[in-house]
């Protein structure tokens, strides 16, 4: 195939015409894509920062056969392709001079992709996360829960949840998609995050959940205190949101999970969640 198959955009109502249907057709696969882009439709381009976004499409006798989207500073996403594809889509950012941070797609492209822009681009990759999609199967709470209750966060909360947004960002070492404070105010308003709190009403636990997107909704932040965790917490807010995600009617129910973590694993799958496939994230650093 010809680099030239791949098509690029900083239009985003140009993409999702073009690629929207592709998107739509695997949504568990791609819920990355379909819930970054429905962020940038709501909330406006500078969602993610001030730098425009990038989008592409890859299309063969008229057909689109995969995609990409890049929310700069962040890394390129990728949807699955073959290596040929990969390659050829290496071949056409590196004669674009496009510098890349790093990419994150599933294991296979992922791979073929690194490999690749190794090659046209001299960068180093280097491996940073693997992770793992799940799906609901049949939820499963645990017995017991830790005593408490599940509560929906509310404007009283904006403090906490600004705090722990920060925290979490910290702790995954991941840039804030949003600034705390427009982060909490779009969750509260939405009622998109859900707490764990103690019986005495102190929080210590929450559990967020993206927006419904072509029946889809990805449970996103989990989050627990580094001193309060190992006392289920987090399996019980995780249970509280994925109930609340299940309520709005939506098909599928997903979440990531990061690989060296096998607690987090463990208790995802104990609570009904199902391996979908596995994903890498790697950066690359250039000669100077």
């Amino acid at each position: 195939m010809r680099p030239d198959d791949w098509h690029l955009t900083e239009d985003l109502d140009c993409f999702l015409a073009r690629a929207g249907d592709f998107l739509h057709s695997r949504p568990v696969l791609h819920t990355l894509p379909l819930t970054v882009t429905e962020t940038l439709r709501t909330r406006g381009l500078d969602a993610y920062g001030t730098e425009a976004p990038a989008f592409g499409w890859l299309e063969r006798a008229g057909e689109v056969r995969a995609a990409f989207f890049r929310t700069p500073p962040r890394r390129l996403y990728l949807t699955p392709l073959t290596p040929e594809e990969a390659d050829a889509l290496a071949a056409h950012l590196a004669g674009l001079g496009r510098a890349l941070p790093g990419v994150s797609a599933d294991d296979d492209t992922a791979a073929a992709f690194v490999e690749a822009w190794q090659r046209h681009s001299g960068a180093t990759p280097t491996l940073r996360e693997r992770q793992r999609l799940y799906r609901l199967g049949t939820l499963t709470p645990p017995e017991p829960l830790p005593e408490g209750r599940g509560r929906v966060a509310g404007e009283r909360d904006r403090e906490q949840l600004m705090l722990w947004y920060r925290e979490f960002a910290a702790a995954i070492g991941e840039l804030a998609s949003a600034d705390a404070g427009s982060w909490a105010d779009t969750r509260i308003a939405n009622r998109r995050v859900t707490f764990w709190e103690t019986p005495d009403g102190i929080p210590v636990s929450m559990a967020g959940m993206s927006p419904m997107v072509a029946g889809q909704i990805r449970v996103a932040p989990v989050y627990t205190p580094a001193h309060l965790r190992g006392r289920g917490y987090a399996g019980a807010a995780t249970v509280e949101v994925s109930r609340a995600a299940l309520a709005t009617g939506a098909a599928h129910v997903l979440l990531f999970a990061d690989l060296a973590n096998p607690t987090s694993n463990g208790l995802y799958q104990r609570l009904g969640y199902r391996p979908v496939t596995d994903f890498a994230v790697h950066d690359f650093e250039y000669p100077t």
